[in-house]
């Protein structure tokens, strides 16, 4: 895979030596030339020296044959704002880092579904933690192109889970509600406003996010993205 960040801190740096330790190809975009040139000689990856959140910047890094653009600068509106110039050039999938939650629901009514929080993360990771939940265990669960999908259901998504018409290779396999986990088989129905679980293959996530995102955005309901995805 080929894999793009806009902004050199810590949390690219980190994320950069995991995935190029994995045989991924990374490419990070800063505008800091002294940040570049310290870095240079630690990570064995390509370099951009520009606005991460210009066109023409971003048109260099090849949207098209990039899978993956992480907007991670220091700078909500930044990230928002590269995120949206990303999107517009064609990068497959964004991923847009924001510290003020109260960008949360404006990156969601955006169209921007992979927003990541740091501090809401790390809060939540801790309190499993404390609970005995290790999150970290789905790294040995989600192998080859598995992936999870989540989404709140709607009015019409009310019924049985066998309805829902859903694309080959994915299948509902649990629920909340009201708090509660559900298990789901052929027999279960879903009700309005359950959030559910749906474990497929990654080809159907475009199709999937289509169906579901939109409608997400729009009520306001974030939907959590998921490491592995």
């Amino acid at each position: 895979m080929r894999v793009a960040f806009v902004g050199a801190g810590e949390i690219t740096v980190k994320t950069a030596e995991i995935l190029i330790d994995r045989g991924h190809k990374v490419v990070i975009i800063e505008r800091d030339k002294s940040r570049i040139d310290e870095l240079s000689d630690s990570l064995d990856c390509s370099f951009l020296h520009g606005d991460g959140s210009s066109p023409a910047v971003l048109k260099e890094v090849d949207p098209e044959g990039t899978d993956v653009l992480f907007c991670l600068t220091d700078k909500d509106q930044d990230n928002i704002i590269a995120s949206l110039v990303g999107r517009s050039l064609g990068f497959l999938r964004l991923v847009t880092r924001v510290v003020n939650p109260e960008y949360e629901s404006i990156c969601l009514e955006l169209g921007l579904t992979d927003t990541i929080v740091p501090s809401r993360t790390t809060s939540r990771f801790l309190a499993d933690m404390v609970e005995g939940v290790d999150i970290l265990e789905l790294s040995t669960v989600l192998r080859g192109e598995a992936r999870f999908f989540t989404f709140s259901a709607r009015e019409e998504d009310a019924g049985p889970v066998s309805e829902l018409d859903l694309p080959r290779h994915a299948r509902v396999i649990c629920l909340y509600r009201d708090g509660e986990f559900l298990l789901t088989d052929g027999d279960s129905r879903l009700a309005e406003g359950d959030d559910v679980v749906i474990l497929t293959h990654s080809e159907n996530l475009a199709a999937l996010r289509e169906r579901w995102e939109p409608a997400q955005a729009k009520d306001g309901h974030a939907k959590e993205a998921d490491p592995q995805t």
